[in-house]
């Protein structure tokens, strides 16, 4: 894929660096001369410009990306890419770094945002998925599609442990899709039973949101 990356500070030059061992074409773009450290990724096309220029992102072929990923320091600017990178150049698939959560409520498909990543809610959830069994815990929302992702680790006294997969009724819109069981990721099927320490990855539609309550209850009754 051809990607491009606004932002060349410490988080955007990983991510370049760990695109590019996966093969993809990336072009890095900043408007700081400082952040210029072309030894650093020296498989990437650099540009020093800003990104919220319409021009800037013409030179740097944002009309032939694949994705791009506004991940400056600055909230207002990765908007503002986001936004002109969908409306201007169709885009297909755009991922934005949110600085502040504070602002995280912005960063969504008005904003031409499909992917929002905030770090400190990123944190949060792994916190909150090791402390959290039995409960129910949000790891992402997917802003395109509105969808949801939850996981919840079987308790020991589960009533569901050794019961089959396929013996569960979820509520209406939401999906079991994983089990990660000893750090091994295990496809929910029908034959498969659950056991002790099943850590279960939920994925809900928007419509089913106002049900998301009833999981714990399922695994938990």
């Amino acid at each position: 894929m051809k990607i491009l990356i606004a932002g060349a500070g410490s988080v955007g030059r990983s991510i370049a660096r760990e695109l590019i061992s996966h093969g993809h074409e990336v072009t890095l773009v900043d408007r700081s001369a400082e952040a210029m450290r072309l030894s650093t990724v020296p498989d990437a096309d650099w540009q020093l410009a800003d990104a919220c220029d319409v021009e800037a992102l013409d030179d740097a072929g944002a009309g032939q990306c694949d994705v791009v990923v506004a991940c400056t320091g600055d909230d207002k600017a990765n908007l503002v890419i986001s936004l002109l990178c969908k409306t201007e150049y169709g885009v297909p698939r755009t991922v934005a770094r949110v600085n502040n959560p504070k602002n995280e409520w912005l960063f969504d498909e008005t904003w031409g945002v499909d992917v929002a990543v905030s770090t400190p809610r990123i944190m949060t959830a792994l916190v909150e998925e090791a402390v959290s069994v039995g409960s129910l815990v949000a790891l992402f929302t997917f802003h395109q599609s509105g969808a949801f992702m939850h996981e919840l680790t079987l308790p020991d006294d589960s009533p569901m442990i050794g019961e089959l997969v396929s013996s569960v009724v979820l509520p209406p819109h939401t999906a079991l899709t994983a089990i990660l069981r000893e750090y091994r990721p295990i496809t929910p099927d029908e034959d498969e039973r659950f056991e002790r320490g099943d850590e279960l990855i939920f994925l809900t539609a928007k419509e089913g949101e106002a049900t998301l309550g009833e999981i714990p209850e399922i695994f938990n009754a």
